[in-house]
């Protein structure tokens, strides 16, 4: 049976690699990309599927309610892909609005417009399903031991991370109360082909091949989990397809890196990879820097119900993957 999809956020960098996932693996669906093109979007991420009868691109802001609504009758998707956020952690400190705006009223405008639309045919109310992308950032800081699971209790330090806690919340109310199909994904932190220069891993390369001071926030001793994105969109696949409605599924790479560690890591591949490291050796560039307000020490994902009850599981190991992504950044930034 054809399908129809829409992506939010399909522009940006976990979009961009799930589109180009979705539009292999399956040939009988039409998709319809929306973005509103904000810094870090960029459409030649989606050059392997541009000129496809069944790819469309939509420059759109979640934020306009009524452009929402009218994209939503006009292409009648049977299903949607939540990702559009704005997503860096400083600038929400910096500037809380356009976090609030796009993260919170965004998701609800997609979500009443899909509502009010499904709601008008018994079987498009039954079948059509609504998968909101989230982050693990909702659950807060982690100490030394544990890992946060679906029944964490949500403590958000950021602009940010409340602004996607709220958005949660919203998506969980349109289950509760209406009994729309929902399911949520919370993720720890991606890498891979097509992130954003603003993201670590990238920045650390970036500036490193600049051979610019290398910025790590206090002393380093932050930790976080990383999921290559890859495996991040099996797993938002599995979700859409598999998923129980109203359900919440934690996705996790089982990766936990100090950022100094993973730093160092990404210099000593460097070193590998490109001759002219500056004295020999690219993490000698490595300055620390004053730490950022509210930053979470920890975050861990417990990714078993996924994998238990979506049959879900990361495909290669970390430092292929790494390697791989650092090449790809080489590339790019020659």
């Amino acid at each position: 049976m054809e399908k129809r999809i829409i992506v939010t956020g399909g522009a940006g960098f976990i979009g961009s690699n799930l589109l180009v996932y979705l539009h292999e693996k399956y040939s009988d669906y039409q998709f319809l990309n929306i973005d509103k093109l904000s810094y870090a979007s960029d459409l030649s991420y989606l050059d392997p599927i541009k000129d496809s009868k069944r790819y469309r691109f939509k420059k759109l802001d979640i934020v306009d309610r009524d452009a929402v609504r009218e994209i939503i009758r006009d292409f009648k998707p049977h299903g949607v892909f939540h990702l559009a956020a704005e997503s860096h952690v400083d600038n929400s400190i910096k500037g809380p609005e356009p976090f609030i705006r796009s993260n919170v009223l965004g998701t609800f405008n997609l979500l009443e417009e899909c509502r009010q639309f499904w709601q008008e045919d018994e079987d498009a109310w039954s079948n059509n399903r609504f998968l909101h992308v989230s982050t693990d950032e909702v659950y807060g800081t982690l100490g030394d031991q544990g890992a946060f699971t679906e029944k964490s209790p949500y403590a958000p330090n950021s602009p940010y991370s409340a602004s996607k806690a709220g958005s949660d919340f919203i998506v969980r109310s349109y289950f509760h109360t209406y009994g729309m199909n929902v399911v949520t994904t919370n993720c720890s932190n991606n890498f891979g082909p097509h992130q954003h220069d603003e993201k670590l891993i990238p920045t650390v390369i970036r500036t490193a091949l600049n051979h610019e001071s290398i910025p790590v926030y206090g002393k380093g001793e932050n930790v976080r989990d990383w999921l290559y994105v890859k495996d991040h969109c099996q797993a938002l696949d599995l979700a859409f397809q598999k998923g129980k409605a109203g359900e919440t599924y934690n996705v996790g790479g089982g990766n936990e890196w100090k950022n100094i560690d993973l730093v160092q890591e990404i210099c000593e591949i460097l070193n590998r990879e490109v001759a002219d490291a500056p004295n020999s050796d690219f993490k000698s560039l490595i300055t620390f820097v004053t730490d950022r307000p509210g930053h979470d020490f920890r975050y861990a994902i417990d990714a078993s119900k996924i994998r238990k009850e979506l049959g879900w599981q990361s495909l290669g190991s970390f430092e292929e993957r790494l390697q791989a992504t650092i090449r790809w950044y080489i590339k790019r930034y020659e």
